[in-house]
């Protein structure tokens, strides 16, 4: 995943995945945009981090496959200035894809759009991602385990810090409550801890009814809560179109659907060595062939001109 705020992102008005999204494209190409269509939101889209993570191809082929994946319209690059409310700015480079194939016409305006949007949240530092179980994980195969809460595990504790404080689970549960207060107060555990046992006559017959007179008359008053500091504003001030492949942009130089010049004709080059073909089966060369010593072959046939013949008879060329 990229930093929150870059990676993958939709350019929006797009139905659900279908069978005949990219057949305009060649197999190796569909292959990696069937791949990226299915990444999820926020994915990094660098060649190198996608070769990294498929099965098949490597750094040269992913990032090449990426070129004419732009060219066909479902890829670009896009350069955003941000300036944020306290005058610092900072340019940002957005990936956006679309699963239906876009004209260049299009991308421009959707590119102008970007102007004056408020992007605040995508310039902050991203929140943590939630785990999701491993892949062929029985979720349903053993019913959770309710953990004790923060308050219990405190009192469990109690008998570890001080011998003379044990507390029954019985004991835990009813001052859980209490515990809970003092930390809803902004005491930590440890705070806690050390109000139930500092100053503990030399035998303790009753440490429930100890922890909880403690418990009761000590509790600290409710710290006020520290106000979050409201998060500056964004706005996109300018907006460029970058090169995919090398980070080029507008300022620089000319950008031809999603590529620069030089790296549309390294695409272009490769892509007319690049034959999309099945291989030839032997029986398909222009070659002599004969009965091949089969009974009955009494006459040597060549099999090319023999086609060629029947391919004008049929007024084919």
């Amino acid at each position: 995943m990229a930093k929150t705020g870059y990676g993958k992102r939709p350019a929006g008005d797009e139905g659900p995945h279908g069978d005949p999204d990219f057949v305009h494209l060649s197999p190796r190409d569909r292959e990696i945009a069937v791949f990226i269509d299915h990444l999820e939101e926020g994915h990094a889209m660098g060649y190198k981090a996608i070769a990294a993570e498929h099965p098949m191809y490597g750094q040269q082929a992913v990032r090449t496959a990426m070129g004419r994946i732009s060219l066909a319209g479902h890829l670009r690059w896009i350069k955003e200035h941000i300036t944020v409310e306290n005058n610092s700015m900072r340019w940002v480079t957005r990936t956006y894809w679309s699963r239906t194939p876009r004209p260049p016409e299009w991308w421009a305006d959707f590119a102008r759009d970007r102007h004056g949007k408020d992007v605040t949240e995508d310039h902050l530092p991203g929140l943590a991602r939630v785990e999701e179980p491993p892949s062929g994980t029985d979720e349903s195969a053993e019913s959770p385990v309710e953990q004790p809460s923060e308050a219990y595990q405190t009192l469990a504790g109690l008998q570890a810090a001080d011998p003379r404080m044990p507390l029954s689970d019985q004991d835990c549960r009813n001052l859980e409550h209490l515990v809970a207060q003092w930390l809803d107060h902004g005491a930590t555990p440890h705070e806690v801890t050390r109000a139930l046992t500092d100053g503990l006559p030399p035998a303790v017959t009753n440490p429930g009814g100890l922890a909880r007179t403690r418990l009761e008359t000590k509790m600290p008053p409710k710290k006020a809560k520290i106000r979050q500091k409201a998060a500056r504003r964004a706005r996109v001030t300018r907006v460029l179109m970058a090169c995919g492949l090398c980070d080029a942009d507008e300022r620089t130089t000319e950008i031809v659907d999603g590529l620069c010049g030089e790296c549309l004709a390294e695409v272009e080059a490769e892509g007319q060595v690049y034959v999309y073909q099945d291989p030839v089966p032997d029986t398909f060369l222009p070659a002599p062939r004969n009965g091949g010593g089969l009974p009955g072959a009494d006459e040597v046939i060549d099999v090319t001109e023999r086609v060629d013949a029947l391919r004008c008879a049929a007024g084919l060329r």
